[in-house]
């Protein structure tokens, strides 16, 4: 079973046809992944938040492969389940690459619920929840998330289109994107181009930052009666 998140230790097979060595796989990102997250709320609370995540068709192509048990050209749910449980066995090492807080303190997360994955037009998109530990009050100042892999071998970015969605939130709640600063993006950028440098000897940090943009934050409010 072809498992994406091993690159910290023993690479898989389908990231090791990509990559040399776990060190080279964190220079810079090998798979790229757009994501939607949905904010829940439940009685006046955030409890928690929904993902749905789309890979990109190379991971999505080795990802498959073998998978297709009765051999109709399909991948139905079913024969993607324990690729599935794997992928999420091995997002709990990294906290599932989800960063909540409430101002500057960090919050706990509680076990994913309902992971699934599907394949559609060539393309794998996996669904979970990630509950929060403790709901937040819809009216706490400074809940905030970010959705991202410091070590640079994946790579996140929001759908261009309805990235960020409410569900049952009251009236007077939005979610907004925030840019990171000027700074930390430089000296994101200027990290992962160092990096590159140092194993490929021919990349510096401005020809890095062309594609590259730092973990954008998503800011969540809603006014006060």
């Amino acid at each position: 079973m072809i498992s994406l998140y091993r690159h910290r230790s023993v690479l898989s097979v389908a990231l090791a046809t990509v990559v040399a060595s776990a060190t080279a796989a964190r220079a810079h990102p090998h798979v790229w992944v757009t994501y939607e997250t949905t904010i829940i709320y439940n009685q006046g609370a955030i409890t928690g938040v929904g993902h749905v995540w789309t890979f990109d068709d190379m991971y999505t192509a080795m990802a498959v492969q073998g998978l297709d048990k009765n051999n109709d050209g399909k991948y139905d749910r079913e024969e993607l389940a324990e690729l599935a449980k794997v992928n999420m066995d091995g997002l709990k090492d990294f906290d599932y690459f989800t960063f909540a807080k409430l101002g500057s303190t960090q919050l706990k997360l509680s076990p994913p619920q309902d992971a699934w994955l599907e394949h559609s037009n060539g393309i794998l998109r996996l669904h979970f929840t990630l509950p929060l530990a403790q709901p937040v009050l819809a009216d706490a100042e400074g809940f905030n998330f970010s959705i991202d892999d410091p070590s640079f071998f994946i790579a996140f970015e929001p759908e261009k289109t309805e990235a960020l969605k409410l569900a049952s939130a009251p009236d007077g709640c939005t979610a907004a994107f925030v840019e990171p600063s000027a700074d930390k993006a430089a000296a994101d950028a200027a990290k992962l181009g160092d990096a590159m440098a140092q194993e490929l000897g021919k990349l510096s940090p401005d020809a890095a930052a062309l594609n590259f943009s730092s973990a954008k934050t998503v800011t969540v409010s809603c006014k006060k009666s």
